[in-house]
C-alpha cells in the first residue's frame, strides 16, 4: 500500500499540475532564485510552454496580448523582489483595462518574510492597489486551491490581474494534489452578478424606443464578454437603426465599415461621434466606464440626455457620471435579453425624429474631420497608416500599439471589423506596451500577421524584446512612425505651453535598421512617400521580425482633439483651431 508521503508531490510540481488543469498552454516569465523549483518542474514536463522574455514588465504585457487576442487568462511567472516589482506596471495596465491575468511571483521562505532577506519585497502589499486580488500562500496545502480560485477571480465578473505570491519553502514542501472539482470553482464571497434584472430590461427598452436622438456607446466590456456579445450588439444596433460609437478599448466591438458606425469617440475621437454624444437625448452605454478621456468636462458632458449604463462591475456605475437607469450584468447576457425584449414588444420608433437625427449626423460627417494635407516630399503619419491598412485589410491581422500620437492615429485610420484584433494600453497609457503585447499575440496566433504600430520613443522602452522575438522566431512587425519627438508631449507643449518643447525632442536616436540587424531581425527605412507602398509590402512578405523606420513629418499634430477641461462640442479640428485655445490660471483649457 502506498504511503501518503510517497503519493505527495512538491509545491512546484503541484503548481504546474494546477496550471495544466486550468488549461494553461503558455507561461511568460523570467527565472530567479525564488522560483527555481517551478522552473525545475517546468523542465520535467511538456504540456506547458514557457516563453523567456528579457524583462518582467514585458512578460506581463506579452501575457496581456495573449489574453486579449484569445479571451483566455494570461499567465506570468517572475521571481521575488525586483522580479515582482518590475511586473507592477504591467499589472496596473491590466487592472485599468480589465485584462484577465494570473501572475505567479516568487517570495523568500516563510521564515524570512519580514527580515529584509535577499530579494525580498512585500509583493502582496505592493500589488494590492494594482490587482483585482492577491494571495500570499503560506502552506503548500493551500496552493492548489489558491491557484484555481485565482483563475476564477481573474476571469469572472470584470476581468483583471491576480497575483499569487509563493514562498520558496512552500514550493519545495510536499503535499498531495487534489484536482479541481468538475463543477466550476467559485469564491465564497466573490459572486459577480451576470444576469440583469428583467424589470430594468423592460425600462431600458421603453427608454430606447422613445428616443429622438439616441446613441449607443460601446466599450471594452463588450469585447471582454466574448465574440458573441459583439454579434449581439451589431444585431441590436441594426434592429434599432440607431448610431453607435466605440471607445478606444471597444474598437472592433462593432464593424468599422458599417454605415451606422460613427467612429471612435473621446479626446481624439471623430467630430460626428463626439457631437452625437453631446447632443443625444438617450445614451445607451454598454461596457464602458465613463472615463475622463471620453467624457471631457463632466459638467458639460451630454447635458440633455437620459443615460442607460450596462456594466458587470457595480462599482463603475454612478462613479463618474450619474445615470438614469443602471443595469448590472454581463454585457453579452444583457444584450441577449434586450434583443429578446425588443423583438417581443416590437416598439415603434419615431422614424421622423430618427431621420432628422441621422441628417444632422451626416452634416457632421461631411466635415471629414480626419482629413489632412498630403505632402509629396514628406510622409504624413496619417498617410503611412492609410497605406498600411490598404495592404493588410484583407489579411488575417492583429494590431498592437505603443502609446502616443501614433496610437491615436492608428485608432483613427485602422479599421476593425471584429473584436480581439486591437490591443492597446488604454487606461494606464503605458509606453512600451505594444511590442511585448505583439509577441504574446503572435504566440497565440502563429500564422497571423501581427503588427506593432510604434513611436520612436515608445519602442525604446522594451526594445530588448527583439531578443525574445529572435529566440522564438516570432515574425512580429514593428511599424515605427518616427517624428524624432515624444509626439503627444510635443503636441501638448505646442498647444498648451507656448511651444516650449522641454525635453520632448529625442536627440540621440539609434539607427533602427542596425538595431534590428544586431538582434537578427530585418530593418527597413522609408523617408519617401513614393516608396512607402513597396516598403510595407516588403515588411509583410518577410517571414521574420522586422522594424520599419518610417520617417514622418516632425510637426504633425493629432486632430480632432478635445482639450483638457473642454466639452465634446468644443473640439479642435485642426491646426487653425489652436489659436482659439487659451489656458486659465487654474490650468484648464478654455475654448
Amino acid at each position: 500500500m502506498t504511503k501518503p508521503e510517497e503519493s505527495a508531490t512538491t509545491g512546484a510540481d503541484l503548481l504546474v499540475k494546477a496550471l495544466i488543469d486550468e488549461e494553461v498552454e503558455v507561461v511568460f516569465g523570467y527565472p530567479g532564485g525564488a522560483v527555481l523549483p517551478i522552473y525545475d518542474s517546468l523542465f520535467k514536463q511538456n504540456r506547458l510552454r514557457h516563453i523567456l522574455v528579457r524583462h518582467e514588465q514585458a512578460a506581463v504585457h506579452a501575457a496581456e496580448g495573449y489574453a486579449r487576442s484569445t479571451g483566455k487568462v494570461g499567465v506570468v511567472l517572475v521571481t521575488s523582489g525586483p522580479g515582482a516589482t518590475n511586473a507592477v506596471t504591467g499589472l496596473t495596465d491590466a487592472l485599468m483595462d480589465s485584462i484577465p491575468l494570473v501572475c505567479l511571483t516568487g517570495q523568500v521562505p516563510t521564515h524570512l518574510i519580514g527580515n529584509d532577506a535577499f530579494q525580498e519585497a512585500d509583493t502582496t502589499g505592493i500589488t494590492r492597489p494594482c490587482t483585482k486580488h492577491n494571495y500570499l500562500v503560506k502552506s503548500v496545502g493551500d496552493l492548489a486551491r489558491s491557484v484555481h480560485e485565482a483563475f476564477y477571480v481573474a476571469r469572472s465578473g470584470r476581468p483583471g490581474p491576480v497575483v499569487i505570491d509563493l514562498p520558496k519553502d512552500v514550493l519545495m514542501n510536499k503535499h498531495e494534489y487534489t484536482p479541481p472539482p468538475k463543477v466550476a470553482v467559485t469564491h465564497k464571497s466573490y459572486r459577480p452578478q451576470t444576469q440583469p434584472d428583467p424589470k430594468k430590461i423592460e425600462q431600458a427598452i421603453e427608454m430606447i424606443a422613445q428616443a429622438k436622438r439616441p446613441v449607443f456607446y460601446a466599450g471594452g466590456g463588450i469585447i471582454n464578454a466574448g465574440p458573441k456579445a459583439s454579434k449581439l450588439l451589431t444585431q441590436f444596433v441594426h434592429l434599432t437603426g440607431y448610431p453607435v460609437t466605440n471607445t478606444l478599448m471597444g474598437l472592433g466591438a462593432f464593424p468599422a465599415s458599417d454605415k451606422q458606425f460613427l467612429g471612435m469617440l473621446g479626446m481624439h475621437g471623430t467630430y460626428e461621434a463626439n457631437l452625437a454624444m453631446h447632443g443625444c437625448d438617450v445614451m445607451i452605454n454598454i461596457g464602458a466606464r465613463f472615463d475622463d478621456r471620453i467624457t471631457g468636462n463632466l459638467t458639460k458632458f451630454s447635458p440633455n440626455s437620459k443615460k442607460i449604463h450596462v456594466d458587470i462591475d457595480p462599482s463603475s456605475i454612478n462613479k463618474n457620471v450619474r445615470v438614469d437607469l443602471a443595469i448590472v450584468g454581463d454585457a453579452g447576457i444583457v444584450l441577449e435579453e434586450l434583443l429578446k425584449a425588443w423583438k417581443a414588444k416590437q416598439p415603434k420608433v419615431d422614424q421622423k425624429a430618427l431621420k432628422a437625427w441621422w441628417a444632422e449626423i451626416d452634416t457632421w460627417r461631411a466635415r471629414n474631420c480626419l482629413a489632412y494635407k498630403p505632402n509629396k516630399q514628406v510622409i504624413k503619419p496619417q498617410y503611412a497608416l492609410e497605406r498600411l491598412y490598404h495592404h493588410i485589410k484583407d489579411k488575417d491581422h492583429y494590431i498592437t500599439t505603443e502609446v502616443g500620437q501614433h496610437q491615436m492615429w492608428a485608432a483613427q485610420f485602422l479599421k476593425f471589423e471584429q473584436p480581439n484584433r486591437w490591443m492597446t494600453s488604454g487606461g494606464l497609457g503605458t509606453m512600451g506596451y505594444g511590442f511585448p503585447a505583439a509577441l504574446g499575440v503572435q504566440i497565440a496566433h502563429p500564422e497571423a500577421l501581427v503588427i506593432d504600430v510604434a513611436g520612436e520613443a515608445s519602442i525604446l522602452m522594451n526594445i530588448q524584446e527583439l531578443s525574445t522575438a529572435a529566440q522564438y522566431r516570432l515574425p512580429v512587425k514593428i511599424f515605427v512612425l518616427n517624428n524624432h519627438y515624444m509626439g503627444m508631449v510635443r503636441q501638448w507643449q505646442e498647444l498648451l505651453h507656448g511651444g516650449r518643447y522641454s525635453e520632448s525632442y529625442s536627440e540621440s536616436l539609434p539607427d533602427f535598421v542596425k538595431v534590428a540587424e544586431a538582434f537578427g531581425a530585418k530593418g527597413l527605412r522609408c523617408e519617401d512617400p513614393a516608396k512607402l507602398d513597396d516598403t510595407i509590402k516588403e515588411m509583410i512578405d518577410l517571414k521574420h521580425p522586422v522594424i520599419v523606420d518610417v520617417i514622418v513629418d516632425e510637426k504633425e499634430n493629432c486632430f480632432p482633439m478635445i482639450p483638457s477641461g473642454a466639452a465634446h462640442n468644443e473640439m479642435l479640428l485642426g491646426p487653425d483651431d489652436k489659436q482659439s485655445t487659451t489656458v486659465s490660471e487654474e490650468g484648464m483649457v478654455l475654448v
